[in-house]
């Protein structure tokens, strides 16, 4: 019998699950163990999509895949995902963009980073995702959901 709060944990359960396996894709691809990941924004897989896609799912599940609630569920998804993958991913680029004309420019001796504060502000590069780490993001969620919902079906 799944309890009425399935949807929310399974939710937890991917995004958590997701976060722990950002520096495991990391040295996979990298040969490189960065425990910074742990807690990162972006990388491989999206944290956010998991949990949105695992939501989806469990809501369809035990909502019925015709209810309004999924429908609402979907769009919100949808949207989350394209933020990731759009509007968040190129404004870390354009922070890298910045930060590289910031130090063109300091090079040249065109500006001196002490006479304004705001050219010594950390910016956080890495803000949202590529498709790929969306579309991983996705398949650990709907995987973490289908596997919570088959271990408290089956019983």
């Amino acid at each position: 019998m799944l309890d009425k709060m399935f949807p929310l944990y399974a939710a937890i359960i991917a995004c958590v699950f997701a976060q722990m396996l950002k520096p495991v894709c990391y040295w996979i691809i990298h040969r490189k163990w960065n425990n910074y990941l742990f807690f990162a924004a972006g990388g491989m897989p999206s944290s956010h999509a998991a949990l949105v896609s695992s939501l989806c799912l469990a809501v369809g599940l035990q909502e019925k895949f015709s209810s309004t609630i999924f429908a609402i569920t979907i769009s919100f998804s949808l949207i989350i995902c394209f933020d990731a993958a759009n509007v968040r991913y190129y404004s870390g680029q354009n922070i890298r963009l910045t930060k590289h004309l910031i130090d063109d420019l300091v090079e040249r001796g065109e500006i001196d980073l002490e006479s304004d504060p705001v050219y010594t502000q950390k910016m956080k590069e890495v803000l949202g995702h590529t498709y790929l780490e969306v579309f991983g993001g996705i398949i650990v969620g709907l995987i973490t959901s289908y596997a919570y919902y088959l271990l408290f079906t089956i019983r």
